[in-house]
């Protein structure tokens, strides 16, 4: 870890390209690591039981990047300096199968690997400030921050998020 940099964290504007899974393994790849677990989130065909077509990121790109960065020194901090980080969030307008975000964590040992990358994803889609537009099938489609559709605002909502999601 000669002086070279721990975190690597980027915002790629769909119109110019695409996340790189490789990028983030040759990132946070080293002779000492024995795990790098990786999360990589894609645009899905149907959400709240709608067709989804595709989906648009927006975003304050220093903003979010600033984010991003106190995010991975977040997480450094806890895990000690034996932790590389790789994140990487779309913007722009993305379709069905594309690549939204990108997260990789090296470490000497696989547990650590997991719980960083976990807790990377979680921050990131929980605090970043980013906006989602979702077109439906139908023509129509609906802006929302972060994961704010994935917490129910009544005990409706809350039956419907729930409905097939039942644990035994």
């Amino acid at each position: 870890m000669s002086g070279q940099s721990t975190h690597h964290c980027a915002v790629v504007d769909a119109a110019q390209g695409k996340l790189d899974p490789a990028a983030a393994i040759e990132f946070v790849s080293d002779p000492g690591f024995g795990g790098i677990d990786m999360f990589i989130g894609r645009i899905r065909n149907l959400n709240h039981g709608k067709v989804v077509t595709g989906i648009s990121y927006d975003m304050f790109e220093p903003l979010a990047l600033a984010g991003f960065r106190a995010i991975a020194e977040q997480v450094q901090a806890e895990f000690g300096p034996q932790l590389k980080l790789y994140i990487a969030h779309a913007k722009g307008r993305l379709a069905v199968g594309d690549l939204a975000v990108v997260i990789a964590a090296g470490t000497p040992h696989r547990d650590e690997a997991f719980r960083a990358c976990r807790q990377v994803i979680e921050a990131v889609k929980h605090t970043s400030p980013i906006w989602k537009q979702e077109h439906y099938e139908d023509g129509d489609s609906i802006w929302s921050e972060g994961c704010s559709l994935c917490e129910p605002q009544n005990a409706e909502d809350t039956a419907a998020a729930h409905h097939g999601h039942e644990h035994h």
